[in-house]
């Protein structure tokens, strides 16, 4: 190729590319660099960004009520263990959720928030196969054994029990 030499390296190949594309982008893609700016600032104003609260935990940018239940608002780990009356340990920390865990007279409660409602769903399908029982509400979940517990919880809360599988218990 006449004007181009071969780099060295990878360190010697990258300005020179850049500086190639940087004069095709300039001339003859500036309509999709438009384009693309104009989609990512349209999903941020409708709600699809997620901003991080001091807790660490998601929050959305905006709330809506989980389906199919009780009006609810996006809860942390802290403020779901915090309706409980117990402090929770962060357990896990993954890219679209946290775990934590908190024991209450006894009586075991494991807490989740979620970045997206898509990631909410696609987790408690997975977690169908293992079976339990649920307060779900928007972008968060707790489980606990009680039944009547999580009714009473749903009615500060927000949200609806879902029933999993064998593991799921009356009471």
């Amino acid at each position: 190729m006449a004007g181009f030499s071969r780099p060295r390296c990878a360190q010697d190949a990258a300005p020179a590319a850049a500086a190639r594309l940087t004069g095709v982008i300039g001339r003859r893609d500036r309509g999709g660099l438009v384009l693309s700016l104009a989609v990512t600032s349209a999903l941020t104003l409708t709600g699809c960004g997620v901003q991080a609260e001091a807790g660490g935990g998601p929050k959305p940018a905006v709330s809506t009520a989980a389906a199919g239940g009780n009006a609810s608002r996006t809860y942390t780990v802290e403020q779901l263990a915090a309706t409980i009356g117990c402090t929770a340990e962060i357990t896990l920390k993954a890219l679209d959720y946290r775990k934590g865990e908190c024991t209450r007279d006894g009586i075991p409660y494991v807490f989740l928030d979620f970045v997206t409602a898509e990631g909410q769903r696609e987790w408690l399908d997975y977690a169908e196969m293992y079976g339990g029982l649920y307060l779900v509400g928007d972008r968060w979940a707790l489980s606990a054994k009680s039944k009547s517990f999580m009714q009473e919880l749903s009615g500060k809360l927000g949200g609806k029990i879902e029933e999993h599988g064998p593991g799921a218990s009356e009471g």
